[in-house]
């Protein structure tokens, strides 16, 4: 029996509006849901977002103040894609009141900011989804099913990249991403979270990691107003960007095989560079995001001089089927959210997490801060 449920949105940056979309979207692409989301609400602090985003969208509410949201009894669940540093008030809030959460990475600026917000969502009995998109490309549902049933025999080691160029012009404005206080980490929190969480998904647990990290454009502008995206700033008050452009990671998977993890901010040439290598005693696996709907696959006896092959990935892969009827029809990467809202609203619908969950946003927080200490103390950190 299909029923609505009223839902919210807190932070109408980009992310708010890909959530908004995808709320849109999803019953067209799963019509076999049960719920059917309503736009009750949406909260922005920014002076006139919400009351432009509830005429845009059609949300029946704007307000400036969250605690609205909370307050309010229409609202049922609450995609949280407001600044890092408001993750853990805002969640832990939401989940008190009873709202399932849907949070985009890195849910706070610590391990301890997303325990808070587990813990809270446990004690609750509400839903929680982490907004960790790229593991729902139907290619790397495929990887990871070749990867576990062994069709490269053993992996030994991984390679993964999220190199980008969204901050590499001098002239980016100094926003709250670049501030310790308000931002936690850099890239650590915006790329290497991601990189982390494939890497769990398609290898298993990382049992110990070395790490460093370095700033490339140490000073940057403030900008005069509010800000959205990666704006400029030229001309404005220079200040210092408190958290790092680069990590490089060596990892130690508990399997007992070797990964390698990189990620910047500040790559000029590199836009959306996002991937990984996964070999094994077989064969190996090769996945590129600007590619998204290709897997790169190596596999048989050869050993020496193996061939690699291009699949492209069709309606047996993942969720592909609800949105193209045969391979190599493109997807896109707002798809994936859709995927994620459907995750999120199926949760709820049954009572049992699917996708990535609170958890995962746990076990990548404490990853991220591993690899801080690592570059801090210039020596390996144990995750055991």
């Amino acid at each position: 029996m299909m029923r609505t449920l009223g839902v919210a949105v807190v932070g109408f940056g980009w992310m708010g509006r890909v959530h908004t979309q995808a709320y849109a979207r999803v019953p067209h692409h799963f019509p076999g849901l049960t719920l059917r989301p309503e736009l009750v609400a949406v909260a922005d602090e920014v002076p006139g977002r919400a009351e432009e985003a509830a005429a845009r969208y059609g949300f029946a509410t704007g307000t400036r103040d969250w605690r609205t949201v909370a307050a309010d009894p229409r609202v049922e669940a609450v995609s949280i894609a407001a600044p890092n540093f408001l993750h853990r008030e805002i969640g832990v809030a939401m989940a008190e009141a009873g709202k399932h959460l849907w949070i985009e990475k890195p849910v706070g600026l610590t391990a301890a900011d997303a325990r808070a917000v587990s813990q809270a969502a446990a004690e609750a009995g509400v839903q929680g989804t982490v907004g960790f998109n790229y593991r729902n490309a139907p290619a790397v549902v495929a990887a990871r099913e070749l990867i576990s049933s062994g069709g490269i025999g053993t992996v030994t080691h991984v390679r993964i990249r999220l190199l980008s160029d969204y901050a590499a012009h001098p002239e980016g404005a100094l926003t709250w991403r670049y501030e310790r206080e308000r931002g936690g980490s850099g890239v650590l929190g915006d790329l290497a979270s991601h990189g982390v969480d494939l890497a769990r998904h398609l290898l298993g647990e990382i049992e110990a990691l070395t790490a460093d990290t370095a700033v490339f454009l140490p000073r940057r502008a403030r900008p005069a107003g509010a800000t959205a995206g990666h704006a400029r700033a030229a001309g404005g008050e220079l200040g210092a960007v408190e958290n790092e452009d680069y990590v490089s990671c060596l990892l130690r998977f508990v399997s007992g095989a070797r990964g390698v993890l990189e990620a910047c901010r500040v790559s000029v040439g590199e836009q959306n560079n996002y991937g990984f290598e996964v070999h094994g005693t077989r064969g190996a696996v090769f996945w590129d995001f600007r590619r998204m709907g290709e897997l790169a696959v190596s596999r048989g006896t050869a050993y020496q001089d193996q061939p690699v092959s291009t699949v492209y990935v069709g309606p047996g892969h993942g969720e592909y089927a609800a949105f193209q009827p045969g391979a190599a029809n493109s997807m896109g990467y707002d798809d994936l959210k859709v995927i994620e809202a459907h995750h999120f609203l199926r949760s709820i619908e049954d009572g049992t997490p699917y996708g990535a969950t609170l958890d995962d946003a746990v076990h990548s927080a404490r990853t991220l801060d591993a690899m801080a200490r690592s570059a801090d103390r210039g020596a390996w950190v144990s995750l055991a």
